[in-house]
């Protein structure tokens, strides 16, 4: 008999389990609160920059569709103002990823996955999800997951006081999709600019729904001058303050800045939530178990651009996981083994994300800087986005880290 799986969800880790699940044979019913149009007319809902290791879940699936269209992310750049002197760098380097980066407004990519959906002969409903909608889904299907990170039913998954390191938002966040900046000298990247006692600011090329473009991340200090946002009214008035904040804390970025307009007047946000790790087992009142997977139980301060890379890796050990349980049953502990698999990986991105949302450690301001006199050690630092605990255990460690240093130091020399 063919199993069946429901998925409430349409972002990254929902569509792109529910396509891989179908191509195993699988019935599967995708419930999500918004129709592709209504998706594709909507406002921009993240920014998405995925590395190598995350686009090769989406090439094993044939979900690659924008690649040749998408411009690429070559690099990674890093600059630190002197404190009060945004004029002069204490620190500023670059270095190219082995395998560039991509980033698809979701946008584009959730309505044309949603027809891949359909075509492959999946199940999709438009409907809002509540308790009602989830005991139905879980009275006829063998198992149902939860992967949209926002909304009511979250709550339903209990925060793991023990590995949620924070309970208020630690950044005022904010994009800005525009067209006609200036590109990167040498080769394209993700430039970061931390900027200290304010916030971060961090720009890259994108593709969005009107050709390619670049997106604007602002991640300010809360209560701090880059937490500013709350008074704005219209995406005109969004994007000056966009210019505003550029031109004051990242002077040498504003120069890119000089002929840039908003792609559409839906590609502005701003927000701010809580970086959370949730038990991944929830419990309706029937007693039957829901399974919570990628941004629903796991969701990170978007500063190291994670998200859309987690949801894809989590949708890939997840699938595997399904596929390999065969005929038995979807229980609780099989629910909770496979997220603590999914946390082997998970659990090094949130330690890492989360020192960046710290004051710098000194033996992190001494690597940063290190990083100027050596490429290598740029190059490393750079391809750590890829595949995180690969910074580990240096990042967490000051003795690993100077050795680390001394290494590359010593080739150089």
């Amino acid at each position: 008999m063919t199993r069946r799986i429901a998925i409430v969800g349409a972002g990254q880790s929902g569509l792109q389990t529910a396509i891989g699940l179908l191509d195993q044979g699988y019935q599967v019913t995708l419930m999500s609160n918004r129709t592709g149009e209504e998706i594709r007319n909507g406002r921009v809902m993240s920014s998405q920059c995925m590395f190598n290791n995350a686009l090769q879940t989406e090439c094993e699936l044939g979900l690659n569709f924008w690649e040749q269209d998408c411009p690429p992310v070559e690099g990674i750049g890093l600059t630190v103002p002197y404190p009060g002197n945004p004029d002069a760098s204490l620190i500023d380097w670059a270095a190219r990823l082995n395998k560039p980066a991509q980033s698809v407004d979701q946008r584009l990519k959730m309505p044309r996955w949603m027809e891949v959906f359909k075509q492959k002969g999946g199940e999709l409903i438009i409907r809002d999800a509540g308790l009602a909608e989830l005991e139905e889904l879980a009275a006829s299907h063998d198992l149902v997951m939860l992967a949209a990170g926002k909304g009511e039913i979250v709550r339903l998954f209990e925060r793991d006081a023990r590995r949620s390191a924070f309970d208020k938002p630690q950044r005022a966040l904010a994009l800005t999709y525009v067209q006609g900046m200036t590109p990167s000298e040498s080769f394209s990247r993700v430039a970061f600019n931390l900027i200290p006692g304010v916030g971060e600011y961090f720009v890259f090329p994108a593709l969005t729904v009107n050709g390619p473009c670049e997106i604007m991340v602002f991640e300010g200090i809360p209560g701090g001058p880059m937490d500013c946002w709350q008074d704005i009214k219209t995406p005109r008035e969004h994007l000056q303050r966009s210019l505003e904040l550029v031109r004051r804390y990242a002077p040498e970025q504003a120069e890119r800045c000089r002929h840039i307009e908003l792609t559409d007047d839906n590609g502005v946000l701003a927000g701010r939530f809580p970086p959370t790790v949730r038990k991944p087992v929830a419990r309706l009142p029937s007693g039957r178990c829901i399974f919570g997977m990628a941004d629903a139980v796991v969701v990170n301060d978007p500063i190291t651009g994670q998200g859309s890379n987690n949801a894809a890796k989590c949708s890939k050990l997840y699938l595997d996981a399904i596929v390999a349980h065969g005929e038995q049953d979807f229980g609780a502990d099989w629910m909770q083994q496979t997220f603590e698999r999914y946390w082997h990986y998970a659990g090094d991105v949130v330690t890492w994300t989360n020192s960046m949302l710290r004051p710098p450690e000194p033996h992190l301001l001494e690597l940063l800087g290190a990083a100027q006199a050596s490429p290598e050690l740029a190059a490393t630092i750079a391809n750590g986005f890829d595949n995180p605990p690969d910074y580990f255990p240096w990042w967490v460690s000051p003795d690993a880290c100077r050795y680390l240093i001394g290494q590359h130091l010593k080739k150089e020399a």
